[in-house]
């Protein structure tokens, strides 16, 4: 009988496992060193038998326990007197043990990716003792690994880049896919790559996951980008097997593979000739379908009759050829211009020169165009010469200007007057002779520079402006002078001889050979006894000393007269003085003291002194002046403003004044008593203007009980008003009594004969009285009887 591979790979499993159990059961020597065989559930082909390992497949979907193996000792002979129990890594809570048959089995679904085995102990009890009959025994419970997990690409999805063009073949990108199962179990774990999306242009290696271009000449000008789906499949991509995909995005980096080429072969462009330099004329453009910088070109102007006239350069952004203007135009010298150019791409790739050539030429035509332009000069800057000396209508020079178009339309000239603010010059309008107007002085402006203007006679709005630099000839007008103002001093003690100062001089002028000075005393003071000059030859003089023991007490100032004179045609002189201050100079010969005056002051007031002085005094001043304002003030009467409210005034005076002695400020007899009359007081705040020599004598006044009863009355109101202020306050009334201790003035009383009031004193009192003497006193020149 003949056997199949399967089933002899079947009986030789047979044979292990006997021979296996036999071997374990001859090796035990004793009962009490005898150890628990395990039963496995389950066995799998072409894996040897472990006698401490169980195995138990992952992912069991079944509703009773997984049964996992069975535990079993020598001891147990099968009547329920040993028990087994189990120990260590998910005892109890997802392994199980039957205690008196030792079979195990499996409580919870297993996962093999969470964890593979299981480390548990056996041990075998006696029932009764609770006492252990076996040594403890350490075994491993191994999860068996299933197809259940798909394909991973943890790093997709995947963009790259490939540059166009490419060969067949190029390698563009990896993409990796991980299998959480086992690896080392099965074809589980094994992966298998394949393309899904992306065919024909792209293939990938079924291994190794690397992605080619499986077309060549890829165009990145037709299509610059794909979407490639890559599929990774596990079991070896044996139907069965879990896939996953992934998304790569591949971009077609572009390379110089197209020429660039101008759209058309000729432009024509229409200019103006008033168009200023560096105007831009026109723009054009060559195409290129590349990009960045192999898009990059360059334009040059190759040939044709505008080479020096105009010019291309490009636009970095744009990379447009931009033509500028380099000379002005001009439609009556040239009507067009022919330009030749060329676009050559700056970044050439050997390996596309065949797609060649990568440049291009075009031809631009240039129209210019005529415009009614301004009058120009014939010169951009007339130079001109004058003598300052020159008269009042000198021609000085002519300017010319003419109109550049064809009509050649008559120009007429004038002087710009912003230029020629003071009017020196004049211009003929018709022949632009330049004369003078004023006269000139180069000293006060050497050089004049005016704008003169050109407008046509038939548009007058059409201007040319032409300059002119006139330069003022130097005649000798002006006679030197001193160099500046010399404070010159010479000592007491000065000995003959001794220099006290050098002078130079200066002048206005300049003479083509330079300045030469000759100085010398005048003759007024040549034979003076004090002082000499000495002319050096080099524009400067010596002033010495003749004698000796000058003195301030005589004379502290001398006065010298000095001649100058120039070396111009006709020479100028001019008479200057140099003023000398005689000084006390200590023994270096410096000067001291130059005042006369400090001479004679006594030597110990010092200027601190002075001050010292002069401050008292103002302060005695500022002491007086105080004095006089606080008097001012005193004598002001002290009225109250009608208008003010004195209860909004509160004055705080911490003077408690002096009681009941002091009577001085106002007396309070009047009040107590009004039949007694003051004694005339005179007031000390104010000098009295009159004093009376005699006083007329009063009648005395009855006791004014009215006027009493008018104020207690008063008074009680005051007191019992509850709408009263609760403060001090000022009540004013209108209630003078029945009579005045004065009596009355009225002439009504004062011409009745029972009147016994005598006015004869009223004559005493001056001329200012006079009339009232005349009208009220009883004399013989009375007017009344």
């Amino acid at each position: 009988m003949k056997l199949g591979k399967v089933e002899f790979c079947h009986l030789l499993q047979i044979i292990a496992l006997f021979l296996c159990l036999s071997g374990m059961n001859q090796a035990e020597p004793s009962r009490s060193r005898s150890k628990p065989y395990f039963q496995s559930g389950r066995t799998r082909t072409k894996r040897s038998w472990v006698w401490n390992q169980f195995f138990v497949l992952e992912e069991y979907m079944g509703t009773d326990p997984l049964y996992v193996g069975k535990l079993h000792s020598d001891v147990d002979k099968g009547d329920g007197s040993i028990k087994y129990i189990l120990s260590g890594e998910g005892a109890s809570s997802i392994f199980i043990i039957d205690e008196n048959t030792g079979d195990i089995h499996a409580t919870k679904r297993l996962d093999r990716e969470e964890q593979a085995y299981y480390t548990l102990r056996a041990q075998a009890l006696d029932r009764l003792t609770n006492k252990p009959v076996e040594p403890e025994s350490e075994f491993v419970i191994k999860i068996q690994d299933i197809n259940d997990n798909e394909p991973k690409f943890l790093d997709g999805p995947y963009t790259a880049g490939v540059p166009e063009m490419s060969p067949v073949g190029t390698s563009v990108v990896q993409v990796t896919a991980t299998d959480a199962d086992d690896p080392t179990y099965g074809n589980s774990a094994r992966v298998v790559y394949s393309i899904l999306q992306g065919q024909p242009y792209f293939s990938v290696e079924p291994k190794t996951g690397v992605i080619k271009t499986a077309l060549p000449n890829m165009d990145r000008e037709a299509k610059d980008q794909y979407l490639l789906v890559i599929q990774a499949k596990d079991m070896v991509g044996q139907n069965g097997g879990l896939s996953g995909t992934t998304s790569v995005t591949v971009t077609l980096t572009d390379v110089n593979d197209n020429p660039p080429r101008f759209p058309r072969r000729s432009y024509q462009y229409n200019v103006p000739e008033s168009l200023p330099v560096a105007s831009v004329v026109a723009r054009i453009k060559a195409a290129d379908a590349d990009v960045g910088p192999n898009a990059e070109m360059e334009y040059k102007i190759v040939d044709g009759d505008g080479l020096g006239v105009f010019k291309i350069s490009v636009d970095k952004d744009t990379q447009e050829g931009i033509i500028t203007i380099q000379k002005e135009l001009d439609f009556e010298a040239k009507t067009s211009y022919t330009l030749r150019i060329e676009a050559a791409n700056m970044h050439v790739d050997p390996r596309f020169l065949s797609l060649g050539p990568f440049n291009d030429m075009t031809t631009v035509k240039i129209i210019v165009e005529d415009v009614d332009e301004p009058p120009m000069f014939t010169s951009r800057l007339y130079s001109m010469v004058v003598s300052e000396a020159a008269k009042v209508g000198t021609i000085i020079g002519t300017v010319a200007a003419h109109d550049p178009d064809a009509s050649n339309s008559p120009v007429r000239y004038s002087i710009d007057r912003n230029t020629d603010l003071e009017r020196y010059f004049n211009i003929d309008a018709n022949s632009g002779v330049i004369t003078t107007a004023k006269s000139l002085d180069r000293e006060t402006n050497a050089v004049h520079n005016i704008t003169v203007l050109a407008m046509e006679s038939q548009n007058p709005a059409q201007i040319g402006r032409g300059y002119v630099a006139i330069t003022i000839l130097d005649i000798n007008d002006n006679a030197p002078e001193f160099a500046m103002e010399y404070e010159t001093t010479v000592c007491e003690n000065a000995q003959p001889g001794q220099v006290i100062q050098k002078i130079s001089a200066i002048d206005k002028d300049d003479p083509p050979n330079g300045h030469q000075f000759y100085f010398s005393l005048t003759a007024e003071a040549a034979n003076n006894h004090n002082f000499t000059l000495q002319d050096n030859k080099d524009n400067t003089a010596t002033v010495l000393t003749r004698r000796n023991g000058f003195r301030r007490q005589e004379q502290s100032v001398f006065y010298l007269p000095i001649f100058i004179v120039d070396s111009g045609s006709p020479s100028l002189s001019s008479t200057n003085t140099l003023t000398i201050r005689v000084c006390d100079c200590d023994a270096d010969g410096i000067a001291q003291t130059c005042n006369a005056e400090a001479y004679i002051l006594p030597a110990g007031l010092s200027t601190g002194a002075l001050i010292a002085i002069l401050a008292c005094v103002l302060t005695l001043l500022v002491l007086v002046l105080l004095i006089v304002t606080m008097r001012r003030r005193k004598k002001e009467p002290l009225i109250f403003d009608e208008e003010r409210d004195i209860r909004e005034n509160i004055v705080r005076y911490d003077d408690e004044g002096g009681g009941e002695e002091d009577t001085e400020a106002f007396d309070m007899a009047a009040l107590r008593n009004l039949n007694i009359i003051r004694d005339t007081k005179t007031r000390r705040d104010v000098t009295p203007e009159i004093q009376f020599l005699s006083r007329p004598t009063f009648k005395s006044i009855p006791d004014n009980v009215i006027f009493r009863e008018f104020i207690w009355e008063r008074l009680k109101e005051a007191d019992v008003d509850p709408c009263a202020p609760p403060y001090d306050s000022l009540q004013t009334y209108a209630f003078e009594g029945n009579g005045s201790v004065a009596e009355s003035l009225s002439s009504l009383d004062s011409i009745s004969s029972n009147s016994d009031q005598n006015y004869d004193y009223l004559s005493d009192w001056g001329p200012r009285f006079k009339r009232l003497a005349d009208m009220y006193g009883t004399g013989p020149d009375c007017l009344y009887s």
